[in-house]
């Protein structure tokens, strides 16, 4: 029975076999990776990867496709969660987890800051994404993509851009290009634990609005002294500053308190 594609679910089947051959070359999973697929769908990757997998995890939320991959793969190969990956515990699962999945693009941006929570169970991650967002995640200072999510996940991961995917390797065919992504958690944060929860406040503050100066923006939190510490120029703009200096005002800040 054909499987009508969701809209509320965000749901574009990658069906070019040329791209799934390419998305499983650059995740390279081996026979005993802990390995969980977000939104996996009707298999696109699922297959192949289980080719090279002992077992495999899949979170999915419609009901409909839960079944179908249940009757396909045999439970010994395949367990299936039938689960908001918004709401699922990753944990769970273990350590050395590898996470990989065509995110749908209308929920991308919370679905990655979900897993920033657990980035320490998390060996790597390789998604499809909207090409717009990805480039925003792996943006530079001083361009124009630069933003509160940059920061963010760069805070936390190296990212890395692999390549494009035109919309013709999907049905139905979005309007919109896609790109994958790697995303590999930092050897050692620079953002000690307990000081995440005031670095997204101040990074959240210093973005919420792009035109106005760090001396508008954070007027809340640094006084001109304290720019003067930091050595760094009120006049600027958030998407000047690197994630570094980002850290560097959580830091001062918590010296201060």
């Amino acid at each position: 029975m054909r499987h009508i594609p969701r809209k509320r679910f965000g749901q574009n089947f990658l069906v070019d076999s040329q791209v799934i051959s390419d998305i499983v070359h650059a995740i390279h999973p081996a026979e005993d990776n802990l390995l969980v697929e977000i939104g996996p769908g009707l298999g696109a990757l699922t297959q192949p990867l289980l080719r090279s997998l002992k077992h495999l995890h899949v979170v999915e939320i419609d009901r409909d496709i839960v079944e179908r991959l249940r009757r396909k793969f045999p439970e010994e190969n395949l367990t299936v969660y039938l689960a908001n990956a918004l709401e699922f515990d990753f944990a769970a699962l273990g350590k050395k987890l590898r996470v990989v999945g065509n995110l749908p693009y209308n929920i991308s941006t919370p679905i990655l800051f979900h897993l920033c929570k657990f980035a320490k169970n998390i060996d790597d991650m390789h998604f499809m994404l909207q090409k717009e967002v990805v480039e925003r995640m792996v943006a530079a200072p001083s361009t124009s993509d630069y933003g509160r999510l940059s920061v963010m996940l760069q805070s936390r991961f190296e990212m890395e851009q692999l390549f494009i995917i035109p919309p013709e390797s999907f049905l139905p065919t979005p309007k919109v290009k896609s790109a994958i992504v790697r995303m590999t958690p930092l050897k050692q944060p620079i953002i000690d634990a307990d000081r995440e929860k005031l670095f997204a406040t101040v990074v959240t503050a210093s973005f919420s609005q792009r035109r106005k100066t760090l001396r508008n923006t954070l007027h809340n939190y640094l006084v001109p002294e304290d720019f003067k510490k930091l050595k760094i120029e009120s006049r600027l703009r958030a998407e000047n500053l690197s994630v570094a200096q980002f850290v560097a005002i959580v830091n001062h800040l918590i010296r201060s308190i």
